[in-house]
């Protein structure tokens, strides 16, 4: 079989890449052919992402395939979830997408719930409640700027306006709007009763499901990338759902962590898993490929790690990731803890800072140094890891056996050994560039190249070498560091 090359976009909330994959029939190999910066600005009070910055690099990345003489066959676009842009009946954008960490959400569950409270919501859409879900996000379009949402006339998640602005086609692809708490988990498709209720106009149109062939690039693209043109996929275009599809798991019912700057853990699905003690614990259920659903909570991940980062980079001490993995590991284990998820780490800032107040809040030890304050990040989310599994035990009733940790936070073996040791289960890492390999798998099913999920995940495990982590550590000393971990974030 001749190589059949397919270019994936893998865009994240720091950076994008483009990813040429080749597949031979027996093994999927993987090449970089362009990595870009993705910096979102601050504009007046408002904190959003430059996206006609990111559509100039995605065609650097064309035009860079043609440059190295790749015969590319297909693309495909994923990105985080529940930002969007509006289009007009001009078929214009109407404003620069938001960035989700803007603070215009803040409390927005509790201003709608006269409305639309947050049981009637994940009744239908079985969504955790986050502040910046696209639901909300839209509430707060209408109260902050009615004459823009009336002007508009459909919504599109990021890698669908990126779509469009690439081929002139409109559609709201499956994985990347369920993030929003928009659709009804068991239809799959758009609730319109939320528009109704919340005062929007519909501005979600048929929702298509991963595989789907959008069209080809629109001549005046073409033209602009060196004449390059190809099938443009609707594959699983949230990051999540690409990383899951990629997960080289043999075993039913296994648990992943997709790693980097957000942790997504959860279990996969074939029916969504809605009622009152999901919603207690806040578990979503998003879409996956293939008709699956992706059980899974929302950590806050690196984030917390890659803004400490920046905050010492912004004092003048630039410490690699290297550097701060080995400082951290020189420090004395299990003294203090953060809920990672809480308030106080999800806007950009002074997050050391953030930290040792944390800490002297909750009546803890206080962090004295960077390996410190590095350890403190790390050992907690391990420990929410835990937390996380033991959810999903309470919720399914079946025992976790072993996790799978796929994407960036692969390449941090301190956090995974850590996260062995917190959950007392073996870890298995890798791949590292999973969210691409499972952006290719899909185009490669809708090719007709890859028959099924099971096949997909078969060509993973004979193409990318995983990485094992036995648990190590004493199980009381954890047992007992676990049990300060669920005080200081006031859980059970």
């Amino acid at each position: 079989m001749k190589n059949l090359n397919m270019l994936a976009i893998d865009l994240g909330a720091s950076s994008g890449r483009g990813i040429v994959g080749s597949f031979d029939g027996s093994k999927l190999e993987l090449r970089e052919n362009h990595r870009f910066s993705n910096d979102p600005v601050t504009v007046g009070k408002h904190f959003r992402w430059d996206i006609m910055r990111i559509l100039h690099e995605i065609k650097q990345s064309i035009r860079e395939t043609k440059l190295s003489g790749d015969d590319i066959a297909g693309f495909g676009i994923d990105t985080w979830g529940v930002d969007y842009g509006l289009i007009d009946k001009h078929g214009e954008m109407l404003s620069n997408p938001f960035h989700y960490r803007d603070t215009r959400t803040a409390g927005m569950p509790a201003q709608l719930a006269d409305r639309l409270g947050v049981k009637e919501l994940y009744d239908i859409t079985g969504i955790q409640t986050i502040d910046f879900n696209t639901v909300y996000q839209l509430a707060a379009d209408l109260r902050d700027n009615p004459e823009m949402v009336q002007n508009a006339v459909r919504m599109l998640n990021i890698p669908d306006l990126l779509n469009y602005f690439l081929t002139g086609e409109m559609a709201n692809e499956y994985t990347i709007c369920s993030t929003g708490a928009i659709l009804n988990a068991k239809t799959r498709k758009v609730a319109p009763e939320i528009f109704k209720k919340l005062g929007l106009p519909m501005l979600v149109g048929d929702v298509v499901e991963p595989g789907n062939c959008l069209g080809k690039l629109t001549d005046a693209v073409s033209d602009e990338v060196g004449g390059v043109n190809f099938k443009v996929y609707n594959i699983a275009s949230h990051d999540t759902a690409s990383a899951v599809l990629a997960v080289p798991a043999t075993e039913e019912d296994f648990v992943y962590i997709s790693s980097g700057t957000w942790s997504l853990m959860g279990t996969e699905l074939t029916s969504p898993l809605v009622n009152d003690d999901t919603l207690a614990w806040n578990f979503a259920n998003e879409g996956g490929a293939l008709g699956t659903y992706r059980f899974l909570k929302n950590i806050m991940g690196l984030w917390t790690v890659q803004e400490t980062r920046r905050q010492w980079k912004r004092e003048g001490k630039d410490f690699s990731f290297a550097d701060l993995q080995t400082m951290a590991e020189a420090e004395k284990p299990l003294v203090s803890f953060i809920n990672p998820d809480a308030p106080d780490f999800v806007a950009p800032g002074d997050m050391p800072g953030r930290i040792v107040e944390y800490c002297r809040r909750t009546g803890q030890a206080v962090p004295q140094n960077e390996g410190q304050i590095v350890r403190v990040i790390m050992e907690s989310l391990a420990l929410r890891y835990r937390y996380v599994k033991e959810g999903i035990e309470a919720l399914r009733g079946k025992p976790v056996k072993g996790i799978h940790i796929v994407g960036g936070g692969t390449k941090d073996t301190f956090l995974c050994q850590l996260a062995a040791d917190a959950c007392g289960i073996p870890v298995t890492a890798g791949p590292v560039e999973a969210t691409a390999i499972g952006n290719l798998l899909m185009q490669y099913i809708a090719a007709g190249e890859l028959k099924d999920l099971c096949e997909a995940r078969e060509l993973v495990i004979r193409s990318f070498e995983p990485k094992i982590y036995l648990p190590t550590a004493d199980r009381a000393a954890y047992d007992e560091a676990y049990g300060r971990f669920c005080c200081i974030c006031d859980e059970k």
